[in-house]
């Protein structure tokens, strides 16, 4: 395993991590024995860095990790997210997390939360100095470690930064989503800002093993937020249509060198930026992250790979995805 420097909090953290969304659920259905065999031998393999909230399946996924951490002999960094449970989810909600935060505490079984970050909250929730007020107080009290943001748009990402004692920004970044690559990366490394890679594998598409007969359960987000009808729609899919990922992925096959297989080969293409602290591609079983994790072995894309790459997004995707997001 490699590890990277997380922004100024002092951790330094696997680069390839654990995504634990899929674990709590809407990934369709997930057996608890595999997912903690999962976790514990991403533990095996150097994964040092676990990035849950506390909406995947209403807290499960953050009593899962901790049970990991009870058990687990080793340093390890978990990183949750608190503000999608607010009903209605509206900024003023935002001024006030501590219960939720508390029970994020009970859930991990933990007396402070390494990494609290904001979870994809509405825009005007950045223009309150306010909410950030209440993070540091959270801070002082003993209660966080660390807080930074999970966020939709690079706008938004921009905007956070300016507040000095913001961590870490979460955005979506995959061969599929390459925005923040433009200027925000360059603007993180300037304040020293740790970045987190999420849906780096575009909901599986990145893969390489979808097709257009695969199968999506009735409570799998691939199936019920194809446009958007439950959370944002970049979440499922990068926001490519799926057959369109699919003609792309295809494409895309022709790059990739024999023996290798997709998903490691995609993780790789995230850590070519060095801006990046890792990637965070969700897991579900052994081979899920034993995939992942071999991410860091592979070589460098050669500079061939990374031009036919970067033809791929501007000619097909920049059109649809690149100023939504």
């Amino acid at each position: 395993m490699q590890y990277r420097a997380l922004g100024k909090t002092g951790f330094n953290v696997s680069a390839v991590s654990f995504g634990c969304w899929a674990i709590g659920g809407t990934w369709g259905t997930v057996d608890d024995g595999e997912s903690l065999h999962a976790l514990r031998r991403a533990v095996e393999l150097g994964v040092n860095f676990f990035d849950t909230a506390d909406v995947y399946g209403d807290g499960h996924s953050e009593q899962l990790v901790g049970k990991l951490l009870k058990e687990s002999k080793e340093t390890l960094y978990v990183a949750t997210k608190a503000g999608r449970r607010l009903s209605p989810h509206a900024p003023q909600g935002y001024l006030d997390l501590r219960s939720h935060i508390e029970r994020s505490l009970t859930n991990l079984g933990v007396d402070a939360i390494d990494l609290l970050q904001l979870h994809c909250p509405p825009t005007d929730v950045y223009y309150m100095p306010e909410v950030f007020g209440a993070l540091d107080d959270l801070v002082k009290e003993g209660k966080l470690r660390n807080y930074g943001v999970s966020v939709e748009r690079v706008e938004e990402a921009l905007k956070a930064i300016e507040y000095e004692n913001v961590q870490t920004v979460q955005i979506i970044y995959n061969i599929f989503r390459q925005r923040p690559a433009d200027r925000f990366f360059a603007r993180c490394v300037e304040r020293s800002v740790g970045i987190l890679a999420r849906v780096p594998l575009a909901s599986g598409l990145l893969s390489g093993k979808m097709s257009a007969k695969t199968h999506f359960e009735d409570d799998d987000h691939r199936k019920f937020n194809r446009k958007g009808e439950a959370f944002d729609v970049g979440e499922t899919f990068a926001g490519v249509p799926y057959e369109l990922g699919l003609e792309l992925v295809d494409e895309l096959r022709s790059l990739v060198p024999e023996g290798t297989n997709m998903a490691p080969w995609a993780l790789r293409f995230i850590l070519m930026q060095q801006a990046v602290t890792c990637a965070i591609p969700g897991a579900k079983n052994v081979t899920q992250i034993e995939s992942n994790a071999s991410a860091v072995d592979l070589p460098p894309l050669n500079e061939e790979v990374m031009t036919k790459i970067a033809d791929i997004y501007e000619k097909q995707v920049k059109p649809l995805v690149h100023q939504r997001w």
